[in-house]
């Protein structure tokens, strides 16, 4: 039987009881570790569930996983996710390959940053097509997830956007030359994806296009959603581009049309002036 196990987004406790009895009855418990991360480490987790855990990186899950399947039709062996297992396309590859082997699996669900956001205080029925934002570099600068975000405010939706992890990424240059060298892990924050959005702002306003947002759009950004630490701050786009929200991981909701219970959600994590230039548009709704 293969498990694939949610992990919540927490620590190690975050874990369901059911999936901690799987774990625990397996021979082998991969970990997956470059779609998201919890904020303890792997020795954390192997004290709390009693296991060892094999890292399993996006070499491993995408080009090697029929090392993980391996004996999975007579023995039980574990995949666990940070969040919840189908958070990635990575893993429904995972039980299609399964499925084809003729392997069972079992999917033990938890929290993942798609709903648990709703702690920020907005409605999670009113959210749109969630977006990943990239790191830029000088050569590559996309810029589509800010026409999703843009599609999205039309309807007056709000956006998730889930900021860039690079995990044992080699440079081009390594990479070219075959040498397993990685890059040191790297976690995009808030303000670099405010900065990257208000430079596409910037762009398009000087090339006279109708802005899908501006600099005074309401955002909220989360940090380490899910632990004792974490942190939301609702502020204006220009806000967030210096506001420290501390270690990762970091999310960024941008708003639609704003509900007044949303509105007041806001303002108990509000920076100063964040919700000053709201409009009621109709007795229950506003927009930023």
């Amino acid at each position: 039987m293969l498990y694939l196990v949610g992990l919540g987004l927490g620590d190690a406790a975050d874990i369901t009881v059911k999936g901690l009895r799987a774990v625990q009855r397996c021979s082998r418990v991969y970990l997956e570790e470059y779609t998201s991360v919890l904020t303890v480490g792997k020795e954390a987790l192997e004290e709390f569930y009693g296991k060892s855990l094999i890292l399993a990186d996006r070499e491993l899950v995408e080009q090697r996983c029929d090392e993980i399947l391996e004996n999975a039709d007579v023995s039980d062996v574990a995949f666990l996710v940070v969040g919840d297992p189908f958070g990635a396309t990575t893993h429904s590859d995972l039980v299609l390959r399964a499925v084809h082997a003729g392997i069972p699996y079992t999917v033990i669900h938890n929290a993942s940053i798609i709903n648990a956001v709703g702690c920020c205080g907005l409605q999670l029925y009113n959210f749109g097509e969630t977006v990943s934002m990239v790191f830029w570099t000088e050569t590559w600068k996309p810029e589509s997830f800010y026409d999703k975000i843009s599609k999205n405010r039309r309807g007056g939706l709000h956006t998730l956007c889930l900021l860039d992890i690079k995990m044992k990424e080699q440079n081009i240059e390594n990479m070219m030359r075959g040498k397993k060298i990685y890059e040191p892990p790297r976690f995009m924050t808030v303000p670099q994806a405010a900065n990257q959005l208000l430079q596409i702002i910037q762009r398009r306003r000087e090339e006279g296009e109708e802005l899908g947002l501006t600099e005074d759009t309401v955002c909220v950004g989360v940090a380490r959603l899910g632990s004792e630490e974490q942190v939301i701050r609702t502020a204006k786009l220009c806000q967030l581009e210096s506001c420290d929200l501390g270690p990762p991981l970091h999310s960024l909701v941008v708003t639609g049309r704003l509900h007044p219970l949303e509105v007041d959600m806001l303002k108990t994590n509000a920076e100063p002036g964040a919700l000053e230039n709201l409009e009621m548009i109709d007795s229950s709704t506003y927009v930023s």
